[in-house]
């Protein structure tokens, strides 16, 4: 890049200092989430248990039991990639593209750019989604739990991991070097993230220089990429993963178990709520605020597909029965979260798009020296983010159906009674809990914990544009919604 082509570069706004810990916080959630990923993968496996044997016993610990807990590739890390995985895995990304492209959509206009003018999305994610089910449905039918998608999944878990990180990485790549093209005047409806233009690399890189990078693919159109990523091959491929582990639960045990189909319907239900509700992702600080970096790309493409289903995973080996008792617990924890987290952004999204809307017309607001309207009493005048609250009570019925969670395989004939016969042929390998017992839910809980920490940390984020945004407003309204996700707490 040249000194001429740099100093042509407009940013849309100044930049407002780091977040995430700056260069070294980039770096390091670069480098280390990655890692949870192949952790998570490697440490709760259907080779020798959940956690692995010699997590519990660390004394006991060599490389070579270690390889030969986790399943380690023969290959060594080479196994960790595969050539035919990644033409599969870039054929389903191209199908996510053709279904954008082929399908018809509802064409919406996003929020007004900080340079001016407003960027066209086009959005039919939920019809592209139910395309594939329905395809994936027909196959199931013909082939049983045998579908070659399901097996090719968990044959090839920890290559699919390679490949969309592998995928992520070069797209953090590509928008990283083409946000210098962005000029001054914004004739393209292009700027650069607030946020994204520290003049740190590695900073830069991560948290994403360009808004809303966009590319124009010959029979494809113009694809917005943060968009096109937000809901679609991660966010499908989290269903997917799901099925996947449902269809192996079948094949070991010939059932499938209460619990993982609770956790299957409750996040097909947040993933095609999501997908049905695409528009409403334009107001969101992902698409408003945040540039579209590694930070987003690997989470869109590798995280939330992989680590959101890391319960139905566990279930596919270890099967948990809860009865009507447990269903119905589980079942009032999601319904409540869900109806917070819905009616909560419904109530914003009225209220954004049309404020006569006889459903919120009755609402109170405040007017700030923007000209924006900020709600201070249905929903949003309980907490800043009461939708956040509903989210994560969701988020406890990803987690309680797999109970007090941790299994043991143990390969010879010799077996406890308590445990599960894989193909429930006597002299097969078994599942059962012992010492692992409790140990489990470090992996089939973490999502709890992290998407609490994730939600505040989004929070505070929201609060911090806002001051900027708003000013003394904003100090107003904090007056008179004081609190921000959980009322009487936080």
């Amino acid at each position: 890049m040249s000194k001429s082509a740099r100093k042509s570069v407009l940013p849309a706004e100044p930049s407002h200092g780091y977040e995430f810990g700056g260069p070294i916080g980039a770096f390091a959630t670069s480098l280390g989430l990655p890692l949870v990923c192949y952790l998570a993968a490697f440490l709760c496996n259907d080779v020798s248990g959940c956690p692995i044997p010699s997590a519990l016993h660390p004394r006991s610990l060599t490389i070579a039991k270690l390889k030969e807990e986790t399943g380690w590739p023969e290959s060594g890390i080479l196994g960790l990639a595969s050539t035919k995985v990644t033409a599969w895995v870039l054929g389903y990304y191209i199908l996510s593209l053709v279904l954008q492209a082929a399908l018809p959509g509802v064409e919406t206009e996003g929020v007004e750019l900080q340079s001016g003018g407003k960027l066209k999305y086009k959005f039919n994610a939920f019809s592209s989604a139910l395309a594939v089910v329905l395809a994936a449905a027909v196959g199931t039918f013909v082939q049983g739990p045998d579908f070659a998608l399901w097996t090719f999944i968990w044959d090839n878990y920890i290559q699919l991991i390679t490949v969309n990180l592998g995928i992520a990485l070069a797209l953090a790549n590509y928008v990283y070097y083409r946000s210098f093209a962005v000029k001054r005047g914004n004739k393209e409806q292009r700027e650069l993230a607030a946020g994204g233009h520290s003049g740190n690399v590695i900073y830069d890189w991560f948290i994403g220089r360009e808004l809303n990078p966009r590319v124009a693919l010959p029979g494809f159109g113009t694809i917005d990429i943060k968009a096109f990523c937000e809901l679609r091959p991660g966010m499908l491929g989290w269903m997917l993963l799901n099925l996947a582990f449902v269809a192996h639960q079948y094949k070991l045990y010939g059932y499938i178990s209460d619990s993982i189909i609770l956790i299957t319907i409750f996040q097909a239900l947040y993933v095609f709520d999501a997908l049905y509700m695409e528009p409403a992702i334009l107001t969101t600080l992902d698409i408003t605020t945040d540039g579209f970096g590694f930070m987003l790309a690997f989470g869109d493409l590798v995280w939330l597909p992989f680590i959101y289903s890391l319960q139905a995973r566990y279930l596919a080996v270890h099967p948990v029965h809860l009865g009507i008792t447990g269903i119905f617990g589980v079942f009032a924890v999601q319904g409540f979260g869900y109806y917070i987290f819905r009616s909560a952004n419904n109530e914003k999204n009225r209220f954004r798009t049309n404020p006569k809307d006889p459903k919120i017309a009755h609402l109170k607001y405040m007017e700030t020296k923007s000209g924006s309207k900020l709600l201070i009493s249905g929903w949003w005048g309980t907490a800043r983010h009461i939708n956040y609250l509903g989210d994560w009570i969701m988020a406890w019925s990803y987690c309680l159906p797999t109970g007090i969670a941790g299994y043991m395989v143990k390969q010879n004939s010799s077996y406890p009674a308590d445990g599960h016969i894989f193909g429930g042929t006597p002299g097969g390998p078994q599942v059962y809990q012992g010492d692992a017992r409790g140990w489990g839910m470090l992996i089939t809980y973490f999502y709890l914990v992290y998407f609490a920490v994730l939600l505040i940390h989004r929070e505070l984020r929201d609060e911090e544009k806002c001051m900027r945004k708003y000013g003394k407003d904003w100090e107003e309204y904090r007056k008179k919604v004081p609190w921000r996700i959980l009322p009487g707490v936080y």
